[in-house]
């Protein structure tokens, strides 16, 4: 038998596109219309942006271990979390885990460093890009990074926390994170991470000057790897 997903969710729209991806692609290495057993379990988005925004990772980890701790007991082998973001608490919250972890950015970086990419540009929420989740595991693959410019940074996020999060899709948005994209391209990037999992709702090859990398496909597909092969 497939091991039992548990995902540790956030966000509805990124938490949604990762459970929707581990159903549909589960088919192709189980068979049709089947997929791992996935346990869910997700505290409101609000309830974690008043820790951040207070800057209290502490308490968005025992948060995270609150919802862990939940999917364990309904038999979940491993965690995922569909969320860049949080990820920051997750040094906070592996040594007390009932359940190891899949890492997102350490994900990435294998996805990055296997294409043979050098240089990777992040994008995500204001408080990811200025974080080390990302710098920290490409560095450990030998590869080199480049963060938005404050401004971007600031644009980007807004269009996160007003749009993407709550469902909305703009031409504008979609403008705005090419317009990154190419920024990056000029300064040396060959790829750009979508370091928020909505971002991929709206970005993907098709639309971008770069080669993008799906955190929120690539940790479905990584979770789905792992519980195809327990």
């Amino acid at each position: 038998m497939p091991g039992h997903i548990g995902i540790v969710a956030c966000s509805a729209e990124g938490a949604s596109l990762c459970y929707r991806t581990i159903c549909l692609e589960g088919a192709q290495s189980l068979g049709t219309h089947n997929h791992p057993d996935i346990t869910m379990h997700a505290y409101a988005l609000g309830k974690y942006m008043d820790y951040i925004y207070r800057n209290d990772w502490q308490a968005v980890a025992d948060t995270m271990l609150s919802s862990a701790e939940k999917v364990a007991k309904t038999g979940a082998d491993f965690l995922i979390c569909p969320d860049n973001t949080l990820h920051q608490a997750l040094p906070l919250v592996v040594p007390r885990s009932p359940l190891p972890w899949l890492h997102i950015a350490e994900v990435v970086a294998a996805e990055a460093a296997s294409r043979g990419f050098r240089r990777i540009g992040i994008t995500g929420t204001r408080y990811l890009v200025e974080s080390e989740v990302y710098p920290e595991k490409l560095a450990a693959r030998g590869l080199e990074y480049l963060r938005p410019s404050l401004a971007e940074r600031e644009e980007i996020n807004r269009i996160i926390f007003d749009e993407l999060v709550c469902g909305v899709f703009k031409p504008q948005a979609i403008a705005a994170f090419q317009q990154v994209f190419a920024r990056m391209k000029a300064e040396g990037c060959d790829a750009v991470v979508l370091g928020c999992t909505e971002i991929p709702l709206i970005m993907n090859d098709a639309y971008s000057p770069l080669p993008t990398l799906d955190s929120t496909r690539l940790l479905a597909r990584a979770a789905l790897k792992r519980a195809v092969s327990a």
